[in-house]
């Protein structure tokens, strides 16, 4: 299920700067959420596993079947959203899982998503948004009012988008020590750019709802992207500095302007 992949002098710089003791592996079939049986494989390549597990709580009433599981404490690995590369520090040391989607791909750009994984799991942050907002997701579900799955999307950008505001200093400082990658950075954020800049009118014709919208804007501050409002206020030190509280606010004062 899982074989040990072997990482460019680049990406291997980065591991060892970055998450030094991770596990890269790559998966025989694609997935968004790997089921316990499968997971559990991963335990022939590290030292233990430890699954994630949170309160009950945390979760809406209403909430979709694959967030309640990770949450109750089952070993899954990998979620809606996540893309390409998914992390777990369910794991000790913590795993990076590539899928098989990445085929096909430009190496440079797939050289990119390996480094940001190494890059996100030396931050220590949790692996999945539930783990950032806590209790606050409660709070976000009704500040949206927006269906379960839409919710679950604009908190998993959210999330991508807080992450953003840190890692992409260590993208920046690429320059210096590993230009090839930088390069690749650049060239991911330059692909998104314009559907960034034409994101108000897209929401506006209604080609483009506002967890799409959500996603694509906050996908695009890890890569320094100017952002129309009200996604604007999202890329801000205040929402670095204080993360779920900032976001609900956000979604909040967003929301009531859409109604009025």
């Amino acid at each position: 299920m899982f074989t040990a992949r072997e990482l460019s002098s680049p990406v291997a710089a980065v591991r060892e700067e970055h998450a030094p003791d991770a596990v890269v592996v790559d998966c025989e079939r694609d997935f968004e959420t790997l089921p316990p049986s499968q997971a559990e494989e991963l335990g022939l390549l590290v030292d233990s596993l430890e699954p994630a597990t949170y309160p009950a709580a945390w979760l809406p009433e209403d909430v979709p079947e694959l967030l309640a599981r990770y949450a109750s404490g089952d070993f899954t690995v990998g979620m809606p959203g996540d893309g390409s590369i998914a992390w777990t520090r369910q794991t000790d040391p913590p795993t990076i899982v590539v899928k098989p989607r990445v085929e096909g791909s430009p190496e440079s750009f797939i050289e990119f998503l390996l480094a940001e994984a190494l890059v996100e799991v030396g931050l220590g942050v949790p692996e999945q948004f539930l783990g950032f907002f806590e209790d606050e997701y409660r709070s976000l579900d009704r500040a949206t009012a927006l269906d379960p799955a839409d919710t679950y999307q604009v908190a998993a950008a959210l999330y991508d988008g807080w992450k953003g505001l840190q890692t992409r200093e260590a993208f920046a400082a690429w320059d210096d020590g590993h230009p090839e990658l930088a390069d690749a950075w650049r060239d991911a954020g330059s692909r998104l750019e314009e559907r960034v800049s034409g994101l108000p009118g897209a929401v506006a014709r209604g080609e483009t709802d506002f967890a799409d919208a959500t996603e694509l804007a906050c996908a695009a501050i890890k890569h320094g992207l100017e952002l129309p409002a009200p996604f604007a206020a999202l890329d801000t030190d205040a929402y670095r500095d204080h993360g779920p509280d900032y976001a609900v606010t956000w979604a909040e004062k967003t929301f009531d302007a859409l109604e009025d």
